[in-house]
């Protein structure tokens, strides 16, 4: 029998996510615009009376992904349609809907709403006027004045929580997108950065993630005028009041400065876990990238990071196959990942991106070749972070607990060096902080027992010193 649905007296939104932790952020914000349009949050698309793909253009056939998503979408709008539930809105959002907006209402002309991620605090207005007008609306135009400018507080994330502090990026690494879709760099002022993360804490925040771009190359303006660099505004962050976890990503490693080396050895609550994107161990290959640093340059600042703070462990991205990569050069990178040691990355082959110039490089290298590259550089890859969740058993260490686990009494938090940690807890710890014994390290997380009461927020401690080096 077809269960008959009946349409909601408030309005629902479905917001899909792809992509990167600021797809994560925007998506949040963008609930927060709608949410004075009466457009409350639902997980399923069937349920929803607006659905948003906030998209991601980084990967081979994110586009195609989209369309297939939104023919989907097309035949859900039109079931609701037969069963008198009323028009469902479909938009795209982010750095797809930026890079093909125009096109993507040719070969999808039932979207609604088409808007680029430096658009989405436009997007009541859009609602507006689509309900005035009809038609389609698109708007991936880079405002004059920064969306941050128009963005309604916060609402509850919970107690870990994304917070954008910088965005776009001015490296123009040959085959990424991001300065095309995200445009030039931009820093937040770093008055409005400490009111949100303050408004985020009086919800329950206690671990904040900064995001950018190049979130370390974060240089925005200061209360008193002059420009403050993440360093600065990592301490000032970690001065409020109930902050008790901060993190960072993504970073570059030109722009890792002396002063934040130096905020990692003197902030306890910056988390003691890095993600430093590499690419290559191929000083050739970090030329054609346009990486601005040598392989050399990298394991140097790895070594300067951990004599700042022993415990710090690390992941990295790396792209195997781009254009000209001979097999010395892809060896060049193993050996790379044998000297430094990581704990987790993103390892992908490479695929071009219309408009980059990596694209219209000579030498693509055969798909594959960068098959067996891939394979073989996530074997040593997921062998190392075996190995360091296997020597963290014995280890007694802070865990937020932030949501339910799969079984009934499991709870489910990050460990400093961000495995996924499994324990066995009330529901009342949801939220809080507490000290966990590892008894079981399996590929790609941890498992736990309580062993202390609550910690109070001004005494959450981090694993030790030394601990991640002597793993890793």
């Amino acid at each position: 029998m077809t269960k008959t649905l009946t349409k909601p007296l408030t309005k629902t939104v479905c917001i899909k996510t792809y992509g990167c932790q600021m797809n994560v952020y925007d998506s949040a914000r963008m609930a927060d615009v709608l949410a004075p349009l009466g457009y409350r949050p639902v997980e399923e698309p069937a349920e929803a009376d607006m659905v948003l793909l906030n998209t991601c253009h980084i990967r081979e056939k994110a586009s195609e992904k989209v369309f297939s998503e939104l023919g989907r979408l097309r035949q859900l709008r039109q079931a609701r349609e037969e069963r008198g539930l009323g028009r469902m809105v479909i938009g795209v959002a982010g750095c797809v809907a930026q890079a093909e907006g125009a096109e993507m209402l040719t070969r999808a002309p039932w979207v609604d709403l088409v808007l680029g991620p430096q658009a989405y605090h436009r997007l009541p207005e859009m609602v507006a006027r689509l309900a005035r007008e009809g038609g389609a609306q698109l708007d991936t135009d880079f405002p004059a004045e920064p969306k941050f400018d128009h963005l309604p507080a916060p609402g509850p994330r919970g107690p870990s929580a994304f917070l954008s502090i910088q965005e776009g990026c001015d490296r123009f690494c040959t085959f990424c997108v991001v300065p095309y879709t995200r445009g030039a760099e931009y820093s937040r002022p770093a008055a409005a950065i400490l009111d949100e993360a303050r408004a985020l804490v009086d919800q329950g925040t206690i671990e904040l993630t900064l995001l950018g771009q190049n979130v370390n190359a974060y240089h925005g303006a200061g209360p008193a005028g002059a420009s403050w660099s993440l360093a600065r505004l990592i301490r000032a962050l970690a001065d409020i009041p109930g902050l008790t976890r901060i993190r960072y990503t993504t970073s570059h490693p030109r722009d890792l400065t002396d002063d934040l080396i130096a905020a990692h050895a003197e902030v306890p609550a910056l988390m003691p876990f890095l993600h430093l994107p590499v690419q290559s161990g191929s000083d050739r290959v970090l030329r054609a990238m346009n990486r601005g640093h040598t392989a050399d340059a990298y394991v140097t600042l790895v070594d300067r990071l951990r004599a700042a703070r022993p415990d710090l462990a690390l992941s990295s991205d790396f792209i195997v196959g781009f254009p000209g990569e001979t097999d010395a050069e892809f060896e060049d990178t193993l050996s790379l990942v044998g000297s430094v040691g990581f704990i987790q990355a993103y390892s992908f082959k490479y695929s071009p991106r219309p408009g980059t110039p990596a694209a219209a490089m000579p030498r693509q290298v055969p798909e594959a070749v960068k098959a067996q590259r891939l394979a073989r550089l996530q074997e040593v890859l997921n062998t190392q972070q075996i190995l360091f969740n296997r020597r963290c058993v014995g280890l007694e260490i802070d865990v937020l607990l932030d949501r339910a686990g799969r079984r009934p009494g499991q709870l489910l938090g990050r460990s400093p060096w961000m495995q996924p940690v499994h324990v066995a807890a009330p529901a009342a710890t949801l939220g809080r902080a507490r000290r966990v014994l590892i008894v079981d390290g399996q590929p790609n997380s941890l498992a736990g027992r309580l062993v202390s009461p609550e910690i109070p927020p001004d005494q959450v401690a981090n694993a030790g010193p030394g601990t991640a080096r002597a793993l890793a």
